[in-house]
């Protein structure tokens, strides 16, 4: 049972696709089926819409949302009237998102449902913390392109699906696969003290001085071409609690001894620059640090593109073990 007994070590994991169609809700199907068979009470929900038997953006088939007896699952009013099981309501959220309020239910049945959770982090997380007392472990089913639904100040582990949605090249595959998860090892801030003032600060841009935190009066990276003077004026170690971008990097790349430089990140989902210049910044031995970082668990390849063609899967996995020292497996050759 490839990286269940791993994930029996965590209270919540999110399942985040490189990209729409990369697999993630068969990985959560089959985390779903290993879970039930080990006898662990789950809860299940969603960021954007899972469970849907055609995708909204592709219009290609999309593999359903299984769940067991006694499973929890939270989804909006509307898709909870379109679930084909038998359930009993728990719960219903003061908020609601575009789809009316949240619905926590527990199956009576086996069957397929749709999943519509939370709409931004700050409920995310408050609906596993109340999560935490009625289940073992909460799963959540990510959305196109919504890293930061993994961030580890969120859920505690993540499993990341890669494969030919990103490109019918297996190197390609692999070398954007790889950068995912060298971000996920990035170094964290050693000192504790320093990490929960940083924690607490939501925008802006932050020179930091040993133990001394200097606001620059930056209110985003977006604006660094109207105030670039004022950006290494404290120093060369800069928090930024936004998004890190091409933009900075190349900035830095202009000045002397690029070495020098230490970015400070929440985590890795903040970091939106190119794979290359990424690379440039820590090959010179520039540093990116994390106050929290991510404990990636296992890899799931999809040889299959939505687009219709297929790539070798040996060679897929093959490339992708060779890379990368995780778990990585092809959902669809593990005997369910």
């Amino acid at each position: 049972m490839p990286f269940i007994k791993d994930i029996l070590n965590y209270k919540s994991i999110s399942f985040v696709g490189m990209d729409k169609n990369a697999g993630k809700t068969e990985a959560l199907n089959y985390c779903l089926s290993r879970l039930h068979s080990f006898s662990k009470s789950v809860a299940v929900t969603s960021i954007g819409i899972d469970g849907e038997t055609l995708d909204q953006v592709t219009s290609t088939s999309k593999p359903r949302v299984f769940v067991y007896p006694e499973t929890l699952f939270i989804t909006s009013e509307k898709l909870y009237d379109q679930r084909q099981i038998v359930s009993a309501v728990e719960d219903l959220s003061h908020y609601a998102s575009s789809l009316g309020r949240l619905v926590t239910a527990r199956s009576k049945s086996f069957g397929n449902v749709m999943l519509s959770g939370p709409t931004d982090t700050t409920w995310l997380k408050e609906l596993i913390d109340s999560l935490k007392e009625k289940c073992d472990i909460c799963l959540i089913d990510g959305a196109l392109s919504r890293k930061s639904f993994a961030s580890p100040s969120i859920t505690e582990a993540m499993i990341l699906s890669t494969g030919a949605v990103i490109s019918a090249s297996v190197d390609k595959i692999t070398d954007k696969t790889k950068f995912v998860y060298d971000m996920t090892k990035l170094p964290s801030v050693e000192d504790n003290s320093l990490k929960e003032k940083l924690d607490n600060i939501k925008q802006g841009i932050y020179a930091v001085n040993d133990n001394e935190v200097l606001d620059l009066e930056i209110p985003s990276l977006l604006m660094i071409d109207k105030y670039k003077d004022k950006l290494f004026a404290q120093g060369k170690t800069l928090f930024i609690p936004g998004m890190i971008t091409d933009k900075l990097l190349e900035m830095i790349k202009m000045r002397k001894n690029p070495q020098d430089y230490t970015l400070i990140t929440k985590d890795f989902t903040h970091i939106f620059s190119s794979p290359l210049n990424t690379r440039w910044f820590l090959e010179r031995g520039g540093k990116i640090l994390c106050l929290h970082q991510t404990k990636l668990l296992a890899i799931t390849a999809n040889p299959v593109s939505p687009l219709g063609f297929k790539i070798n899967n040996e060679a897929m996995l093959s490339s992708l073990r060779e890379k990368i020292a995780l778990p990585i497996h092809n959902i669809r050759d593990i005997n369910l």
